[in-house]
């Protein structure tokens, strides 16, 4: 393996700063509440209106969204939501007699509250507020909230309209950190969310992990500052490869781009286009900025190598521009999600191709997909015990109860076999469970 460009910057330092802010703003708003997230919205927002959206206003917004916004947001909407309700209908309940007199089984209940960021400031993220608002409706959440930073007097208008159609009960004009809080605390809505949802920056994902952490909720992944690469061979075009990598530069300062690929021509190529493509951005700082500090081109011996090295990163968007397709697919094992061919593209799933777009980041892929319905879904088991059934199940149970040196479950087990047998005699082992 060699770097024919390495990063400048540890993606893992810059986070454990930004960990110790965020902290600091957590512990304040816990102990301070409402009057905290006031404080921190006047500073970093300008902000000092009422946080929930009245149905007034979002009236407003929503008229001021061009009629081909509003198709092409329905069009994301169908395709992302379609792709949920899929998702939804292949859990099911379930109920099996595993013995005779044993009954278990299985039930799908939604979480009552889910916390949706969308994340604002630079861009107005429509799309972002159907990823997870509608998919959290599609698990059958009763009340979803919906936070997003104001970009002046308000929500971007698309955003409130992206919200609106995916089913949003509560629109809260917040962002950053205290966005995440209020709706972990359950702040100016009285509903603490079970479930925090959503990408953001790297102060945001250090929040819902931190709360996470705490017991206070539950969160979809650890979806940090975007993460993209491009997995290419000597088949590719490398000019597509340069757009493509410049095209996830663009979320911000942060955001590393790597490819991996075993052709040091093609290598050689796109480090050499990369600037010349950042250059022709409208905004070129950005990327530039994101290219030069975390960026890398790894060049590897062979594909078995470069497979090896992309599950290492554990990418949060892998790209596959490479011959054999379906050798990729069955090989490849730690991502986010795949976007197989030259005709995939990972915009395509940011906005409307249907597949979720908050994914895991920081090699969380390791052990978790993106984020689905199953995130907003408790899968509950319940048992039915007959009388009849306990002779094999608590005469087991009591049993492996002794082996652990539990000897209170046991006696538990031991007291259904003589109630329900009282006329059979029982020899309870008391065993010595060092030997085990």
């Amino acid at each position: 393996m060699e770097f024919i460009k390495k990063a400048e910057l540890s993606f893992e330092e810059v986070s454990d700063q930004k960990r110790v802010i965020v902290e600091g703003i957590l512990k304040d708003i816990e102990t301070r509440g409402e009057e905290a997230v006031r404080e921190l919205a006047k500073k970093f927002d300008n902000w000092e209106g009422d946080f929930i959206l009245s149905d007034e206003k979002k009236a407003k917004l929503i008229a001021e969204v061009p009629e081909q916004v509003k198709k092409d947001i329905q069009f994301a909407y169908d395709q992302v939501f379609g792709f949920a309700k899929a998702q939804r209908e292949s859990i099911v309940e379930f109920e099996k007699e595993t013995l005779e007199g044993v009954r278990l089984g299985q039930k799908v209940i939604p979480m009552e509250v889910a916390g949706c960021y969308v994340p604002g400031g630079r861009f107005a993220h429509a799309c972002s507020a159907i990823m997870s608002v509608a998919t959290a409706k599609a698990a059958g959440v009763k009340t979803v909230i919906a936070c997003s930073p104001p970009r002046g007097e308000s929500i971007a208008p698309a955003v409130v309209y992206a919200m609106e159609l995916a089913g949003a009960d509560i629109i809260i004009e917040m962002g950053g950190v205290q966005a995440i809080a209020t709706m972990a605390f359950g702040l100016f809505t009285g509903k603490p969310a079970n479930i925090l949802v959503g990408p953001g920056n790297a102060f945001v994902a250090e929040a819902k992990a931190i709360l996470s952490g705490t017991g206070k909720c539950a969160i979809d992944v650890f979806a940090g500052p975007t993460e993209s690469s491009v997995i290419a061979d000597k088949t590719a075009d490398a000019m597509t490869v340069a757009v493509d990598l410049v095209s996830q530069a663009e979320h911000g300062l942060d955001s590393p781009v790597w490819l991996h690929t075993d052709c040091r021509e093609l290598a050689e190529k796109v480090a050499e286009l990369m600037p010349k493509v950042i250059a022709d951005m409208p905004d070129p700082e950005t990327p530039a900025t994101s290219w030069r500090d975390f960026g890398e081109i790894i060049l590897c011996e062979d594909r078995e190598e470069v497979a090896k090295v992309s599950d290492e990163y554990a990418s949060e968007h892998v790209q596959v521009m490479a011959e054999d397709l379906d050798w990729w697919t069955n090989r490849l094992t730690n991502y986010g999600s795949l976007f197989l061919g030259e005709g995939s593209t990972v915009p395509q799933g940011d906005k409307c191709s249907g597949t979720n777009h908050i994914l895991p980041t920081k090699k969380a892929g390791y052990m978790s997909g993106g984020l689905n319905v199953h995130k907003f879904l408790k899968i509950m088991t319940y048992q039915e015990i007959k009388p009849e059934a306990n002779k094999v199940v608590s005469g087991a149970a009591s049993r492996l109860s002794r082996v652990e040196g539990m000897e209170g479950h046991a006696r538990a087990c031991d007291w259904r076999l003589r109630k329900f047998f009282p006329n059979e005699e029982w020899d309870f082992e008391v065993y010595d469970q060092t030997k085990y």
